[in-house]
C-alpha cells in the first residue's frame, strides 16, 4: 500500500509536468496559426506565462473541469503537483535563458512530454509534516504517513533534536530498484582541517591505472581501476541469456511479458545494481581520502562526452566514472575543507610535456606507456609524467611556469604542426570552396540550411 502511494504521488508529479508542458505550449501553436491566416500582431492571443506561481495558480483552477485530474487528484497530497509544476517552469526558463544566450553549456529545446515509461519517479515535500520519528526508524511525510526507513536515521535525528540541523525539504524517488528519501539540511559544519595543507597533489586519471596521484613532495601513488563492470560482465552475460529465453514485453504488438521474464529481468537489473553501487562506493572512498589530506588539488577538464565516442574505450571510460570523480572533488574541497582545486586546461599537454625540462613532444600516441624525452633523455611512465606536470601547473599560477623539474626558467615547449589542439577551427575545405565559388549548394549544406530556417521561424519567447 505504502509503495502504491508513492508511485500514485511520483506519477501526479508526472501528469502536472505535462500538463504545465501543454498548457503553455497550447498558447504558442495558437499564435503561429493565427498568424497563417494574416491575424494582426496586436490580436493574436496573449502569451502564456510559465512561472510557478502563475503554472500553480492555472492547475488549481483547472483540475476540479479536466478530466484528466478531476476524479483522483485529491488523493495525493498538493507538494506532488507542485513538483511537476515546479520542474516545468524550471525547464521553460532554462529553455528560455539558453536561447537568449544567457545560459552557458550545451543549447537546451523546449519541453517536451515525460513519458509513463521512462519517466523516472520522484517527488519533492517542501511543507506539511516533514519528519524524523524518536525511534529513529521511520520518516513521516504528507499524506503517506510514517514509513519504515532500511537505514538508520538516528546521526540526522541527533543533529535536528541537538538543534544543529533544519530540515527543508525531502525528495523521494524510486532507483535501481529500491525507494531513498533524501533529505535538505540546513546544517552548522565546521570546516576540517587537511593532513597535508601545503602539498599540492596532481591526479592524472586512466584507464589501466584509475587514478596516478603525485605530489610536490616526489610521492608518487596508484590507484588501480577496480573495473566492476568487467568483473560482472560473465554474470550478466548469462542473466542476459535468460532474459532473452522468456516472453519478453512488445509494444507493437501490446504483448506484456510473462511472470518468468519479470523475474529473470529481476535479476539481471541486481546485477547492474550491484556493479552501480560498488562503483559509486569507491570513487567515494577515493575521493574523500585525497580530499581530506591535501591542501591543492589539481584535476584535468576531460571531455568526457567525446570521449565515449571511442568505441574501443568507451565501456572503461564509462565504468571508471571520469566525470563523478571531478564533481564529487570539486564539492567535497570546497564545502568540506575549503581547500584549492585547480583544473588544468583542456588542451595543457600533460601527457606531451617532459617533467623534467619542459619539452613538449609533438606525438605521443596512446599506446606508448613509457615516455622518453629527446631533449633530457628523462625515461618515465607515461602517468607518472603527466601527474607530475598536473601538481606542478598549481605553482606555475604563482611563477608563469608549469613544469614539474624546474620551476625557476621557461619550458622549452615546441610546438610543430599538428601538436596542439586538433579540433578543426574552420569548416571543411569542401564546404569552405562551394562557399567561395559560390555554386550549387552541397546536401548538407541545404539539411544546415533547412534548419536554420526551421530556427528562424520557430516561435519567439521574449
Amino acid at each position: 500500500a505504502q509503495e502504491a502511494a508513492l508511485r500514485s504521488h511520483c506519477g501526479a508529479a508526472r501528469a502536472a509536468y505535462n500538463w504545465a508542458v501543454g498548457w503553455v505550449e497550447a498558447s504558442w501553436w495558437q499564435r503561429r496559426a493565427e498568424e497563417s491566416y494574416g491575424v494582426p500582431e496586436s490580436e493574436l492571443t496573449d502569451w502564456r506565462p510559465w512561472s510557478l506561481p502563475s503554472l500553480r495558480k492555472a492547475f488549481n483552477a483547472a483540475k476540479h473541469t479536466d478530466p484528466r485530474f478531476a476524479a483522483w487528484w485529491e488523493e495525493n497530497s498538493k507538494e506532488a503537483y507542485n513538483t511537476g509544476l515546479a520542474n516545468a517552469a524550471a525547464a521553460f526558463d532554462n529553455y528560455a535563458k539558453s536561447k537568449n544566450g544567457k545560459r552557458s553549456g550545451k543549447r537546451m529545446g523546449a519541453p517536451r512530454f515525460k513519458s509513463k515509461r521512462k519517466a523516472r519517479l520522484s517527488c519533492r515535500f517542501t511543507t506539511g509534516t516533514i519528519r524524523l520519528e524518536a525511534a529513529g526508524r521511520h520518516v513521516t511525510l504528507p499524506r503517506l504517513g510514517a514509513i519504515r526507513t532500511h537505514e538508520p536515521t538516528a546521526k540526522l535525528l541527533a543533529r535536528v533534536q541537538a538543534g544543529t540541523a533544519r530540515i527543508l525539504s525531502a525528495t523521494v524517488r524510486h532507483e535501481r530498484g529500491r525507494w531513498f528519501a533524501s533529505f535538505q539540511v540546513e546544517a552548522k559544519r565546521d570546516l576540517e582541517r587537511v593532513a597535508r595543507p601545503d602539498t599540492v597533489v596532481g591526479i592524472d586519471l586512466g584507464v589501466k591505472a584509475l587514478a596516478v596521484m603525485a605530489d610536490s613532495a616526489g610521492e608518487i601513488r596508484t590507484v588501480t581501476n577496480p573495473g566492476h563492470y568487467d568483473r560482472a560482465r560473465k554474470q550478466l552475460r548469462r542473466a542476459s541469456r535468460t532474459v532473452s529465453r522468456r516472453q519478453g514485453p512488445d509494444r507493437r504488438t501490446g504483448q506484456k511479458p510473462s511472470r518468468r521474464w519479470e523475474k529473470a529481468n529481476a535479476a539481471r537489473n541486481r546485477v547492474h545494481h550491484r556493479v552501480a553501487n560498488l562503483r559509486e562506493d569507491a570513487l567515494h572512498k577515493l575521493t574523500t581520502a585525497v580530499a581530506a589530506e591535501y591542501g591543492t588539488v589539481v584535476i584535468e577538464d576531460l571531455n568526457v562526452a567525446g570521449m565515449l565516442r571511442n568505441r574501443r574505450l568507451a565501456r572503461r571510460i564509462a565504468d571508471a566514472g571520469f566525470g563523478e570523480i571531478r564533481r564529487q572533488l570539486d564539492y567535497k574541497t570546497r564545502q568540506r575543507h575549503a581547500t584549492r582545486i585547480v583544473v588544468a586546461d583542456r588542451w595543457y599537454p600533460s601527457s606531451k610535456t617532459c617533467s623534467g625540462c619542459g619539452a613538449v613532444r609533438a606525438k605521443l600516441p596512446l599506446h606508448v606507456r613509457i615516455y622518453e624525452c629527446d631533449a633530457c633523455g628523462l625515461v618515465i611512465d607515461r602517468d607518472d609524467n603527466a601527474a607530475l606536470n598536473l601538481a606542478a601547473l598549481a605553482a606555475a599560477a604563482a611563477t608563469g611556469t608549469g613544469v614539474a623539474g624546474d620551476q625557476d626558467t621557461a619550458p622549452a615547449v615546441s610546438k610543430p604542426r599538428g601538436a596542439d589542439r586538433k579540433t578543426r577551427a574552420t569548416r571543411p575545405r569542401r564546404k569552405a570552396e562551394a562557399g567561395r565559388a559560390g555554386g550549387a549548394t552541397l546536401p548538407h549544406q541545404r539539411q544546415e540550411e533547412a534548419r536554420d530556417r526551421t530556427q528562424a521561424e520557430a516561435l519567439t519567447l521574449w
